[in-house]
């Protein structure tokens, strides 16, 4: 009897032994790093040729590394409309060579706002509008050390910690900004008060997810927000980082000076902040303000109901998928090259004309080389995971990776590690309009974003014993 007593106990201290080992002290630090740049500066965002006059609040790129063990990673969220992959490379490599953080396990993001400056890449969109002038050739050169240089603060903060999460929701400020028309069309922003609107030919993401670090004692050191949400309220040549500066800015003075607000935007390739039932005017930075203090409030208000993470493991996986360019057919680069000879003459271009002749040179200019797109995920535990996307992603994708994730909190990072391109789903290609024109993959390239992010979000989920 004793020895099978004995049996018994040795068995269930092997069945409870993963739950038996010591957690993990978590360390968490955060830092920021303006990444204004000066006057003159191209900005970017829209199919013409902006320069910066002023400044009218500072762009940064933020930071926050997870240290585990002997695991460490590094979150960074930058006020740029996008990174180019080449940005990202270099900043990996100066950071692995200056803090010993694997390139493999940096997610760097950009919040995609619209006042920021353009970045030049060999893109005919970016040479186009500026992309070619010194200051934005310098800018270029400096920005993977800036990056590089906030995590090396951040790491050098790096401090016991405690984290909480939780999700709240918002549904009065993000719209789907493409609509079934009354004549067989899907529109895109089609206009306020338009009577041929049906209704929208897509829904939105209301999710909050938020995350809280604080020390052992509760003070605070750095809140991470997402939301699926175009950062496009400004306009105007000034520097911003759009409604994220409002949203900062409302918890630091709430929660204190040591709090560091990271915003990434969601999965938003479809969706903005345009209201089309109402005909109140909807730019400036007062609209960046009146969205960035409701985000705010439903950022306080989920503060009141988060959960403390108690499984601080660090894992992360990444994968790369490799997606074939945009299809063209016999005519278009003719066509694409008339339209350019237009612009530059100084001629009448339609919009969706010269969105078509930049995507059309650049496809040529890849010679059939497919894309490489990085799918990274990022987990503490069995309770948080990051999903870092390439480019602009339609909201459907993002909320499929969601709903089939297994961690309670998802949440997904769009713009994260290049290329920068948008990703329609499936049905949206046919229905075409803007997003479809301008996107340089094929039909069906989200879709295997999204097959490869729920196939790491289940590798790395944590199996119960």
């Amino acid at each position: 009897m004793i020895q099978k007593g004995v049996m018994r106990f040795l068995l269930l201290l092997l069945l409870l032994a993963p739950l038996l080992v010591p957690a993990q002290k978590l360390r968490v630090g955060r830092a920021e790093v303006v990444i204004t740049p000066p006057a003159g500066m191209p900005m970017d965002g829209y199919y013409s040729t902006r320069l910066m006059e002023r400044v009218h609040d500072d762009l940064h790129a933020k930071a926050i590394v997870i240290a585990s063990g002997d695991q460490q990673v590094a979150l960074v969220a930058c006020d740029l409309v996008g990174i180019p992959a080449g940005v990202i490379n270099e900043a990996r490599q100066l950071i692995q060579a200056d803090n010993g953080i694997p390139g493999a396990n940096i997610m760097i993001s950009a919040t995609h706002s619209h006042t920021g400056p353009l970045i030049p890449t060999e893109g005919a969109r970016e040479m186009a509008y500026g992309g070619q002038l010194p200051v934005a050739q310098r800018y270029r050169r400096d920005l993977p050390r800036k990056i590089a240089e906030s995590v090396r603060l951040a790491k050098d903060s790096l401090a016991p910690a405690q984290v909480s999460f939780g999700r709240g929701k918002e549904e009065s400020l993000s719209f789907n900004r493409r609509f079934f028309m009354k004549d067989g069309t899907v529109g895109w922003n089609p206009g306020k008060l338009n009577p041929n609107i049906i209704k929208p030919a897509g829904p939105i993401d209301p999710d909050v997810p938020v995350v809280l670090f604080e020390s052992p004692t509760g003070q605070p050191l750095a809140t991470y927000v997402n939301f699926s949400l175009h950062l496009d309220t400004v306009g105007g040549m000034e520097a911003s980082a759009d409604y994220p500066y409002t949203l900062s800015t409302i918890l630091k003075k709430v929660k204190g000076p040591e709090m560091l607000t990271v915003f990434t935007i969601g999965t938003a390739g479809n969706i903005n902040h345009l209201d089309v039932n109402s005909a109140a005017p909807q730019k400036g930075h007062g609209e960046a303000a009146r969205i960035g203090t409701v985000l705010a409030g439903e950022v306080f208000k989920t503060y009141t109901r988060l959960q403390p993470l108690t499984d601080t493991r660090v894992q992360v996986s990444s994968a790369t998928v490799s997606l074939q360019p945009a299809r063209l057919e016999p005519g278009d680069e003719e066509r694409a090259r008339a339209f350019v000879q237009r612009l530059d003459a100084g001629a009448p271009v339609k919009f969706l004309d010269t969105v078509f002749a930049f995507k059309v040179l650049d496809t040529v200019a890849r010679q059939g080389k497919p894309l490489n797109a990085e799918v990274q995920v990022i987990a503490l535990g069995d309770q948080i995971a990051w999903v870092g996307l390439p480019g602009e992603i339609f909201v459907e994708l993002g909320s499929a990776i969601k709903q089939a994730s297994p961690f309670p909190l998802t949440i997904i990072a769009e713009l994260a590690n290049g290329p920068f391109t948008y990703f329609p789903n499936e049905s949206a290609f046919p229905q075409g309009n803007y997003e479809v024109v301008t996107s340089r993959v094929t039909e069906g390239s989200g879709e295997k974003l999204v097959a490869t992010a729920r196939r790491l979000l289940n590798e790395l989920y944590p199996e119960r014993p």
